[in-house]
C-alpha cells in the first residue's frame, strides 16, 4: 500500500536546463571540485569541458586535436617548456596549425622555449585566431620578423608580446607592429640586438598605450629612442627596463621626469651614463609612483642621488644600488628626519665598500617593513659588526651577508 503513494524518482537532468547546471559549475570554487562535478555523469563531464577556460598541455597534434574536440571554450593555453625540462622535439609547427584550427577562441598562448617552431608555424597562428591577445614566444630562437609580423598583420587586438631572446628580431617587426597592433600594452624584447632607435620610434609611433617595455641588453638602443617612448606613451608607462643598455644616459633620465609622472618601474643597472642630476629630477618627478629602482653598476652616481630618492619616493619597495662604489653611509642621513617609517622591502648594496654598519643603522631606524638586505662583498658591513652595534633587524627580514640566500620575487630579479 505504502508504495502505492511514493512520489515518483526525478532525474535532476531532466529538470535543470544547461544553463541552470552551467551556473552550478560557475559556483564551486576548487577546481578539485569542478572536477568531481564533470564525473558524475557525460552530460556533466561535456558541460564541464566546455566550460573550461585554461589549459595547460604538452604537444603533440593528436593529443591537441582532441583536446580542441573537448574543451571548446579555453581562453589560455600554455604549452610553454622550460630549460632544465625541455623535451624532444616539443612543439612543433605541426601542433601550431592544430591550435590554430581547434581552438577558435583562445586569447592567450605561452610558448616560451619551444625551440622547434618557425615562422610557418607562428604564421598559422596570425592566420587562425584573430581573437588573440598575448602571446609568449620567448627563446623561440628560429622566429624571425617574417613570421612575428604574419601575426601581428592576422591579430589586430594584440595586447601583450614576449620576445625575450629572439635574436633575429629587427625594427622591421616593431613597424608592422606599430600599424597593425595600436592596442599593445606589454612588449618584451630582451636580448633582440637589432633592436634600434629607428625602431622605437616607429613602435610608440602607432602604439602609444604601452605600460610595459623590457628592452634589456638591446645594446644598439640609446637616449633618441628612450626619449621617444617616454613622450609618446607618457600616460600609460609603468615599467621600463633597461638593464645593459649601456648607450641610455642622462637624456633618457630628463624626458621620463619630463613625461612619465606615473612610473613605477625602473631598471637601468648596466646604464653607466646615468649621473646624479638626471636621477633626482626622476625621482621628484615620480615621487608619489615609483615603487621598483634598480641601478646597480650606476658608477657615476652618489650619495645626492641615492638621499634624494630615500626621502623623496615614500612608496619605494625596492632598491638595488650594487657595485655602485660612490656611495656611503651620508645617503642614509636625511631619513632621520622623516616624519613616517620607509616602506622599504628590499634593498641591495652589494659591493658598496663605503658603506658601514652605522648606515644601515640610520637606515633601519626608519624603515620597519624590510623584508630582504644584501650586503655581500661589503667589508665593513658584516654579521659580528652588527650584532657589535646591536642593530635590530625586522623580525622576517632575510640579511645576506655572505652567502645565497632565497630572494623574494621581485621586478629587480
Amino acid at each position: 500500500m505504502a508504495a502505492a503513494f511514493a512520489s515518483p524518482q526525478v532525474c535532476i537532468n531532466e529538470t535543470l536546463t544547461d544553463d541552470e547546471l552551467r551556473a552550478i559549475l560557475s559556483r564551486l570554487e576548487s577546481d578539485k571540485d569542478k572536477e568531481v562535478f564533470g564525473l558524475v555523469c557525460k552530460k556533466w563531464l561535456h558541460l564541464q569541458s566546455t566550460e573550461r577556460k585554461k589549459l595547460s598541455a604538452r604537444a603533440g597534434p593528436h593529443m591537441l586535436s582532441r583536446m580542441a574536440a573537448r574543451f571548446t571554450r579555453v581562453l589560455e593555453l600554455d604549452l610553454s617548456q622550460s630549460l632544465s625540462r625541455s623535451f624532444y622535439p616539443g612543439v612543433t609547427d605541426s601542433d601550431l596549425s592544430v591550435i590554430a584550427e581547434g581552438f577558435k577562441c583562445l586569447k592567450v598562448l605561452n610558448l616560451h622555449y619551444c625551440k622547434a617552431i618557425t615562422d610557418r608555424g607562428l604564421a598559422s597562428i596570425g592566420d587562425g585566431l584573430p581573437l588573440l591577445q598575448s602571446l609568449d614566444v620567448s627563446y623561440c630562437r628560429k622566429l624571425t620578423d617574417k613570421g612575428l609580423s604574419t601575426l601581428a598583420e592576422g591579430c589586430h587586438d594584440l595586447r601583450t608580446l614576449h620576445l625575450a631572446g629572439c635574436r633575429f628580431v629587427t625594427d622591421g617587426l616593431l613597424l608592422t607592429l606599430s600599424k597593425n597592433c595600436k592596442n599593445l600594452e606589454e612588449l618584451g624584447l630582451q636580448g633582440c640586438t637589432n633592436i634600434s632607435d629607428t625602431g622605437l620610434a616607429d613602435l610608440v609611433n602607432g602604439c602609444r598605450s604601452i605600460r610595459f617595455l623590457d628592452i634589456s641588453k638591446c645594446s644598439n638602443v640609446g637616449d633618441v629612442g628612450i626619449s621617444k617612448v617616454a613622450e609618446a606613451c607618457a600616460s600609460s608607462l609603468r615599467t621600463l627596463k633597461l638593464l645593459d643598455c649601456y648607450k641610455v644616459g642622462d637624456e633618457s633620465m630628463f624626458s621620463l621626469a619630463q613625461f612619465c609622472k606615473n612610473l613605477e618601474t625602473l631598471i637601468i643597472g648596466g646604464c653607466r651614463n646615468v649621473s646624479d642630476e638626471s636621477l633626482k629630477s626622476l625621482a621628484v618627478a615620480c615621487k608619489s609612483s615609483l615603487k621598483n629602482l634598480r641601478m646597480d653598476w650606476c658608477c657615476n652616481i652618489s650619495d645626492s642621488s641615492l638621499s634624494c630618492i630615500l626621502t623623496q619616493c615614500k612608496n619605494l619597495e625596492a632598491l638595488d644600488i650594487g657595485c655602485c662604489e660612490e656611495v656611503t653611509d651620508a645617503a642614509f642621513r636625511d631619513l632621520r628626519n622623516g616624519e613616517n617609517d620607509f616602506g622599504l622591502k628590499i634593498l641591495k648594496v652589494s659591493s658598496c665598500p663605503k658603506i658601514t654598519v652605522s648606515g644601515i643603522g640610520m637606515l633601519l631606524n626608519q624603515c620597519n617593513s624590510l623584508e630582504y638586505l644584501d650586503v655581500r662583498s661589503c667589508p665593513n658591513v658584516t654579521k659580528a659588526g652588527c650584532d657589535e652595534a646591536g642593530l635590530m633587524f625586522p623580525e622576517y627580514c632575510k640579511v645576506n651577508f655572505t652567502g645565497r640566500l632565497t630572494e623574494p620575487d621581485t621586478v629587480l630579479l
